[in-house]
């Protein structure tokens, strides 16, 4: 916007200048054509007396000579009286015969270009009845005299209009851009999560109203997120009472390895309740990417949710197996991250599977993401763009869609992604490929050959119904 103000009024001003300039330049040089051809009116006109009286040489040399005028620019033709043959001439001539004797035969005064200059034919009657010419020439230095330094003078004035012109074009750029570039750099900065970001009102009138309205839209954008936060936290601390119930019942148990794994869930339960309420009062992402020397071991947090939903594999007739979680794999997310991330697909198969239904967990480290399979042998998902979408689920009973929704945003949180398609279990399989460096989407496109790795078809064929971990 600023350059096109000042290419505009650059534009503008140069058209201004040309079409008074050049017309005014014109004038003045015509001007001083003119005060060149009347300086040399009134030089013949000062000779003029002197013919109407006397025609005598040496008279009219004098009379020449003290009009102050220039032998060499003066000249006067006297055509021949009586019985002379020939006229008499003073002064250099320059004029041809013909215009000094078209000039005396039409009786008005002409001018005539010579080289050098022009000169000024002026007729005047002399007392013996004929017409005598007085010649005088103008050079060509004294009918341009002047011109030069006044379109001089025409072309410094139009150059500083324009200079000034284009100065106060992009003073009042700066004055509008300034604001837009402002509010844009707020609205990426609000995108980025700056909710604090505000924009100065100021500038022309429209810009000021766009800030104004930015500003209650951040606003009302903090308002919603604390409101939000609010809500989530106050609803997780409604789930302490029945956690309260559930945990005392599962004290009253007793001893055996199902009491211990449900008085285990119960604590896991309480503790996630308390991170959902201390995330929501401190304003920060549940899930993030881990920094540089932080994360976890995936093969580790594998082998203990396995050992947790195993007990429960085999009270209803599932046979399970894990592949690839016999050495320590580092990836850069958070335990409880993955842990969640884990139970909400476990979770998945044994709520949407009929009992006896087999499932698998696989983990493949490659050279710069690590892939976690979970596949099953149920009866798959008909639509899963749609399963994927947030709080849209399966479309049955007790699928809200969030679970799926928490594994995709654990795998873009490290750059990766979650795709979902057909086991080879005759199922459903969710595959989550984590970036091993937690680069972000965009830098890891060309990369991303390299990380689609073929399992091994053998392995995924063998199942232990009670298999121990290691």
């Amino acid at each position: 916007m600023r350059w096109a103000l000042v290419k505009v009024s650059l534009a503008v001003t140069a058209m201004v200048v040309v079409a008074f300039a050049v017309p005014l330049g014109l004038v003045i040089r015509e001007m001083a054509r003119d005060r060149a051809f009347s300086n040399a009116e009134r030089e013949a006109a000062a000779i003029a007396p002197a013919l109407s009286i006397t025609t005598d040489r040496e008279q009219l040399e004098r009379v020449v000579a003290s009009a102050g005028s220039d032998d060499a620019a003066v000249a006067v033709h006297i055509p021949a009286t009586g019985d002379a043959k020939d006229g008499t001439d003073i002064g250099r001539e320059r004029a041809a015969a013909l215009d000094i004797a078209a000039v005396r035969k039409l009786g008005r005064a002409s001018t005539t270009p010579v080289t050098g200059g022009s000169v000024l034919l002026q007729p005047v009657a002399i007392g013996s009845g004929g017409i005598a010419v007085v010649e005088v020439f103008v050079p060509e230095a004294e009918v341009s005299n002047g011109v030069g330094t006044a379109w001089a003078v025409l072309a410094a004035v139009g150059a500083a209009l324009i200079v000034g012109s284009v100065a106060v074009a992009d003073r009042l750029g700066v004055r509008m851009v300034r604001p837009a570039q402002r509010l844009a750099q707020g609205a990426h900065e609000l995108g980025e999560g700056k909710l604090g970001v505000r924009v100065p009102e100021e500038g022309p009138p429209e810009l000021r109203s766009a800030a104004v309205a930015f500003n209650s839209m951040a606003d009302q954008v903090v308002q919603l997120l604390a409101g939000e936060r609010e809500l989530a936290a106050d609803l997780s601390h409604r789930l302490r009472t029945p956690l309260t119930v559930l945990r005392l019942n599962a004290a009253s148990l007793g001893e055996g390895p199902a009491a211990e794994q449900t008085r285990a869930a119960v604590e896991q339960l309480e503790r996630e309740v308390d991170t959902i309420i201390r995330t929501a009062r401190d304003a920060r992402p549940q899930t993030a990417a881990a920094g540089p020397g932080a994360g976890c071991d995936a093969a580790e947090v594998v082998r203990e949710r396995m050992r947790f939903w195993s007990a429960l594999a085999e009270d209803e007739g599932r046979t399970w197996r894990v592949a690839g979680a016999d050495r320590p794999v580092r990836i850069p997310v958070a335990r409880a991250d993955l842990a969640a991330a884990l139970d909400a697909l476990l979770g998945n198969v044994f709520r949407h599977t009929p009992e006896g239904t087999a499932f698998a967990v696989d983990v493949h480290n490659g050279e710069d993401a690590v892939i976690v399979l979970v596949s099953d042998a149920g009866p798959g998902i008909p639509d899963p763009d749609a399963a994927m979408a947030r709080g849209r689920g399966s479309g049955s009973d007790g699928s809200t869609g969030l679970g799926l929704d928490i594994v995709r945003r654990l795998a873009e949180s490290t750059g990766g992604d979650v795709r979902i398609g057909s086991s080879v279990l005759g199922g459903t399989e969710v595959r989550i490929r984590l970036q091993a460096d937690g680069r972000t989407a965009p830098e890891r496109r060309g990369h991303r050959g390299a990380v689609r790795r073929r399992r091994p078809r053998g392995a995924a064929r063998t199942f232990n119904r009670s298999r121990s971990l290691p």
